[in-house]
């Protein structure tokens, strides 16, 4: 492989590598119908797991822009996850329990 070549490869592996290094995951309860917290900022490619420590189940969902999602039912111990690629504000609800809401707003 000629000097070119590996320099582009390097490139584009330290690319990958820093953009993976810079996200990050948060970890979102739901107990008591609620989520632990009402509003949340994090950073585009963040990933936030939503975990179901209530003895019910959940169903949690956004139907806002910029990017929709719902995450269907699951039970007590269980966790879902939803990676925000897009800058914006979402907001986020529980189908089974309407009082339940929670901003989430996604930085560049």
């Amino acid at each position: 492989m000629n000097t070119v070549y590996r320099s582009a490869a390097f490139l584009a592996a330290f690319t990958l590598a820093c953009s993976a290094a810079q996200s990050a995951e948060v970890v979102v309860s739901q107990k008591g119908k609620a989520f632990s917290t009402a509003k949340l900022t994090i950073h585009s490619g963040d990933k936030v797991t939503f975990r179901n420590d209530d003895s019910f189940v959940h169903n949690v969902f956004s139907l806002t822009e910029p990017g929709s999602f719902d995450l269907g039912t699951y039970p007590q111990g269980q966790a879902k996850s939803v990676t925000f690629t897009k800058p914006g504000m979402y907001d986020i609800e529980c189908a089974i329990h309407p009082e339940m809401k929670l901003q989430i707003v996604v930085t560049p």
